[in-house]
């Protein structure tokens, strides 16, 4: 018997609304659920993220599983994490009915992305996924942290998203989630993607964003957290100086300059202007052993990662 799916394994308009009147779900904005249509948008997202066929991918937020599918045709193995109950409980049955030679391939981790700590089977090799638009900053950050393993990512979110994610230093976007990416990745924008291959179609148009993980991590003494520490107080209050704008983290404006004078940094420069190896020699530097001021984040799913990017 062989092993390829059946050229309609794929969902299309007509079937995606069929399994959500038969599930009884509606798209919620609250969970960000927009639902791919088309079968050509997810095998051209399956393309962009270079799957390949000895890859392990893992999928966040799969819905009715428009682009499991496409991922099952390409990849050794697919992993979904879904947090609405009646999608995860349909899932399974959706793939072994569309791709019965492929559903021991698949496996359903039924939980909130954010709380996955661990996945069943082989180590993941790559994320791809049509992330919810109101967390998927925080939920990207978090699997990148969690499992690193994951050598290449293509995510879907919200093109203003998608361009604070791509942004360098200098750029009217770049940030937060400029800066926490490009600590674990070499990052771009891979790509637009219209309304209209969304059910229901969401008010704002979306983008592709394609993450390599570094090859060799940032060269730095400093832990991540408190890296991020630093990136985060510097956006805090971005229009302020380094010197100002860090004084909270380093205990005063003074000893935030001495940290910055000794990272190489201008006192005078502002957050959006630094790489994120200049955030790290900073974080390096920091000279002052209270604790971080009430108010400065230090976790990866600080309000920062979330305030740069707004729901559909």
């Amino acid at each position: 018997m062989s092993s390829s799916p059946t050229p309609d394994a794929l969902l299309g308009p007509a079937d995606v609304r069929e399994l959500a009147e038969v599930l009884g779900v509606r798209p919620t904005k609250q969970r960000g659920q927009n639902f791919v249509i088309d079968a050509n948008t997810v095998r051209r997202i399956v393309r962009t993220a270079d799957v390949r066929p000895d890859d392990v991918v893992v999928e966040v937020g799969p819905g009715l599983g428009s682009l499991t599918l496409a991922l099952l045709e390409a990849a050794d193995r697919v992993t979904a994490v879904e947090i609405d109950a009646v999608l995860a409980a349909a899932l399974p049955a959706t793939i072994a009915a569309r791709m019965p030679d492929r559903a021991d391939r698949f496996a359903l981790v039924h939980s909130d992305a954010m709380q996955v700590t661990e996945l069943p089977g082989p180590a993941p090799t790559a994320l791809v996924a049509n992330l919810p638009y109101n967390v998927a900053v925080p939920v990207l950050l978090h699997m990148l942290d969690v499992f690193p393993t994951i050598e290449r990512t293509l995510v879907m979110v919200q093109a203003e998203v998608a361009d604070r994610l791509a942004a360098g230093p200098g750029s009217r976007v770049y940030g937060v989630p400029s800066v926490k990416a490009n600590w674990y990745a070499e990052v771009k924008r891979a790509g637009s993607i219209g309304r209209n291959v969304f059910w229901p179609a969401p008010n704002v148009d979306s983008g592709l964003v394609s993450l390599v993980r570094r090859a060799e991590p940032i060269k730095t003494t400093a832990a991540r957290r408190e890296v991020f520490a630093v990136v985060d107080a510097a956006f805090a209050q971005r229009r302020k100086t380094l010197r100002a704008a860090l004084a909270g983290w380093a205990g005063s404006a003074a000893a935030a300059e001495a940290a910055l004078v000794a990272a190489g940094v201008s006192p005078q420069a502002r957050g959006e202007s630094l790489t994120v190896e200049e955030f790290a020699r900073i974080a390096e530097n920091r000279v002052t052993e209270s604790p971080v001021a009430e108010g400065s984040a230090v976790a990866d799913t600080a309000p920062a990662d979330t305030e740069e990017q707004s729901r559909p």
